[in-house]
């Protein structure tokens, strides 16, 4: 597995980082991790404005003691020919999503067990591949954290189980994916210009995953939220300079993770904004500009031009 599993001292830091604004693919690369390991680690915690690195840890030891006490079911073994061709079936459909393949029949395998867990023997004996394949296949699963293994009660061998919230986990993960992919496509509009090739491709995208986000993720954001975003909007236009997480809290009189909280809300619902965006152009820092995709490049011409002329006639 890709840097193990997360430890106490990581949970630190991630809560840290998040409250210093710092984006999940930064985290990861901080880390050592998968983006999508921490993406997920924030989501079934309580997300960017609720991640508290103890509580965090205390829920990962609970599901690691309930991950031991896998309970010992007796292996369906009503393999019939409709059911292994689904099987299969599946597992292709799961591989063009863009997981490995071996991973994929690993985990349809569980999906499609009575009990839900297994054995190392049970899958080898179930897909007919090698020990090593399916141990792989496994460790993959865990990095992912889809799978978890605990011990066979009355025997020494392990068992493997899906996890009780991995639909769930993964339908959070991926709404604060595509969110993430959304900030980073409209960011990249105001770099390139919204009136080139490259902008107007990263604007269509930055629609496009925004919207997929907001259908997935339901935003999810309290009335409250929705105040201190707009709070935040009107400090950042106010300032009318880039401020970080800790300016903000300060001159709001805040707790970091309340600015940290509306600025994620924010990003979450980005039309909180319009006609502004809110975007990073200094490290840790904040400000807010037109959205390039508000004007055409004509209409930007045609206002520049007018207050040049406001200002020869005031001259």
């Amino acid at each position: 597995m890709p840097g193990g599993r997360l430890t106490h001292e990581d949970r630190r830091k991630i809560a840290t980082w998040l409250a210093d604004g710092l984006g999940y693919s930064e985290m990861g690369r901080r880390l050592g991790r998968p983006t999508s390991t921490v993406t997920r680690e924030v989501a079934r915690n309580g997300g960017p404005a609720g991640y508290l690195a103890d509580r965090a840890q205390r829920a990962a030891e609970r599901r690691a003691r309930r991950h031991r006490a896998v309970r010992a079911t007796a292996p369906d073994e009503r393999q019939s020919e409709e059911v292994r061709r689904f099987a299969e079936e599946f597992a292709t459909l799961l591989a063009g999503t863009g997981l490995p393949r071996m991973p994929c029949r690993v985990f349809v395998c569980l999906l499609t067990s009575d009990s839900g867990s297994l054995t190392s023997a049970d899958l080898v004996r179930r897909l007919q591949v090698s020990p090593a394949s399916v141990s792989k296949a496994i460790g993959y699963l865990e990095s992912i954290e889809v799978v978890g293994r605990g011990q066979d009660p009355g025997g020494r061998r392990e068992r493997y189980a899906i996890d009780d919230d991995v639909w769930g986990r993964a339908w959070r993960a991926d709404a604060g994916a595509h969110a993430e992919v959304a900030v980073a496509a409209r960011r990249g509009t105001h770099i390139f210009g919204s009136d080139t090739p490259v902008g107007a491709r990263l604007r269509e995208m930055g629609r496009f995953f925004a919207r997929i986000s907001g259908h997935m993720d339901g935003d999810g954001l309290t009335d409250a939220a929705v105040a201190d975003a707009l709070t935040v909007i009107a400090a950042l236009v106010h300032a009318a300079r880039p401020l970080t997480t800790d300016d903000l809290a300060t001159a709001l009189d805040w707790p970091v993770e309340r600015a940290a909280g509306a600025l994620d809300a924010i990003g979450r619902r980005p039309i909180l904004s319009d006609p502004l965006t809110v975007e990073r152009p200094g490290r840790g820092a904040y400000a807010v500009t037109p959205r390039p995709d508000r004007l055409s490049p004509v209409q930007r011409e045609a206002l520049t031009a007018g207050s040049r002329s406001t200002r020869r006639a005031r001259r």
